[in-house]
């Protein structure tokens, strides 16, 4: 029997990898206990996206299972054992704005749960593919000491600047400031990284820049093209902190990161570190997005601007994604940002 864990199934990536995963397996073990509603109120829960996983995929099998309770992990995974040849964790406290309310309550999911998650993995099933979904955000501020230039509608690097394509794997991640979020996100990356290195586990690493699709719970804390399209869609009122709105952001579909880690699965190469954004291909300000939801939606957006930025914020990320297609040269991105903004008005207004 093949079996896959998949934490934060409900949620935007986690929810993804069921669909895209679950004809490849006998059994889906969805981890889910709806933290998001937790975070960001009702209107981020996860639990319509369950119920539709529960309808839809008749492998899945749902757990409400916190994955910092360690005797309920300790339980899945005794379960199904060697069976199991693929952990894909997605789950995470993702805000960093929202980790400064509850800080232990942020390192304890991210950093905690991620240590339960591979320590059971080395107990009860070693040879399986670990896969962890970590963030820009272990890098802290340091994108923001590149010499950006203003243009019209964004922050920019010049042509002739070695980062232009995009920020590599060997960008620092030390002496900078990175929120509580990303303090805990890069306890969960560091230790990704040994359980590959010293226990000879098959992990890998996925740095993501703004990941986006039409199944994402959009949240003002997080879920920037979700967040935007939904009030543009509604009329509701959007703010901008900071940075003028031309802070960059690329933005990856879910999909196009799934399939990165199916090439992953099949071919893992142990401890490896990957960004995993969409690069020069799909890229926006905040200026460029708002402009494309009114165009999309038809509707005129009520914005409103704080000068005040969100501490920890990038002015400006883009993924440099070449070690990763160097690696997998078959893996290519599908969808462009005008095609996912498209994807995502259409799945909100269904809903």
């Amino acid at each position: 029997m093949a079996v896959c864990i998949i934490t934060g199934s409900g949620g935007l990536i986690g929810s993804e990898c069921v669909q895209d995963f679950h004809k490849d397996f006998d059994v889906i073990v969805g981890v889910d206990n709806d933290m998001r509603r937790y975070f960001f109120g009702d209107e981020a829960s996860t639990a319509w996206n369950v119920q539709r996983l529960r309808e839809t995929c008749s492998n899945y099998r749902h757990y409400d299972v916190d994955i910092r309770d360690e005797q309920a992990l300790r339980r899945i995974f005794e379960k199904y054992g060697r069976d199991v040849s693929l952990i894909l964790h997605t789950a995470a406290q993702p805000s960093h704005d929202w980790a400064a309310r509850e800080p232990h309550t942020d390192f304890t999911i991210n950093a905690n749960g991620t240590l339960n998650l591979l320590e059971f993995t080395r107990l009860f099933c070693p040879e399986a593919v670990f896969i962890f979904t970590s963030t820009n955000k272990v890098y802290g501020d340091n994108p923001n000491l590149l010499p950006l230039i203003e243009t019209e509608t964004r922050w920019e690097l010049a042509e002739d600047h070695p980062y232009f394509i995009g920020i590599d794997e060997q960008m620092s991640l030390d002496r900078t400031k990175h929120s509580l979020m990303g303090a805990s996100k890069t306890a969960a990356d560091m230790l990704t990284q040994e359980y590959g290195r010293y226990f000879g586990l098959k992990t890998g690493t996925f740095r993501g820049g703004c990941l986006t699709g039409p199944r994402h719970s959009g949240a003002q804390l997080h879920g920037f093209l979700s967040y935007l399209m939904k009030c543009a869609l509604l009329k509701e009122q959007y703010t901008i902190f900071g940075y003028k709105g031309k802070q960059v952001r690329d933005n990856i579909h879910s999909y196009d990161l799934v399939n990165m880690f199916k090439h992953f699965y099949r071919d893992p190469h142990p401890g490896e570190v990957y960004n995993a954004g969409g690069s020069r291909f799909s890229n926006c300000s905040v200026q460029e997005a708002i402009k494309a939801c009114e165009e999309i939606t038809g509707n005129k957006m009520q914005i409103c601007y704080s000068e005040k930025n969100r501490s920890g914020d990038h002015i400006w990320y883009i993924s440099d994604v070449s070690k990763f297609r160097a690696h997998y040269p078959d893996w290519d991105f599908r969808f462009n940002l005008r095609e996912t903004l498209s994807q995502i008005f259409e799945e909100m207004r269904n809903r």
